[in-house]
């Protein structure tokens, strides 16, 4: 999971959704569900939990903030990440229902 992953992979997950299930709840749970399980395992990278370190080493990234900011694509400074880095960071966190919702609207069409 990564900033440059998650947002594609929440809204395939959103179309996906809307193809198993035309039942608001069960896609509510589902997506409840999913969205947690994003924030849990893409926020401990970022915050670098001991437990992501099998993630972050199998993607080659230096720690798991390196590999939520740079993807193995970009060189943003993951070692000194300062308050405008954060909120950012923040930002796209809270961006990720959108995502998802987004790929259950385009998936119901």
């Amino acid at each position: 999971m990564s900033f440059l992953i998650d947002p594609p992979w929440l809204y395939a997950n959103g179309r996906a959704y809307a193809a198993i299930t035309s039942e608001r709840r069960t896609a509510a749970a589902i997506g409840a569900a999913t969205i947690g399980a994003f924030w849990a395992v893409s926020i401990s990278l970022y915050a670098n939990r001991r437990w992501t370190r099998p993630i972050w080493e199998a993607c080659g990234a230096e720690d798991g903030r390196d590999w939520m900011l740079n993807s193995g694509v970009f060189r943003f400074d993951h070692r000194d990440a300062g308050p405008v880095t954060h909120a950012l960071s923040a930002a796209l966190f809270a961006s990720y229902p959108l995502w998802l919702w987004l790929g259950w609207q385009h998936g119901r069409r």
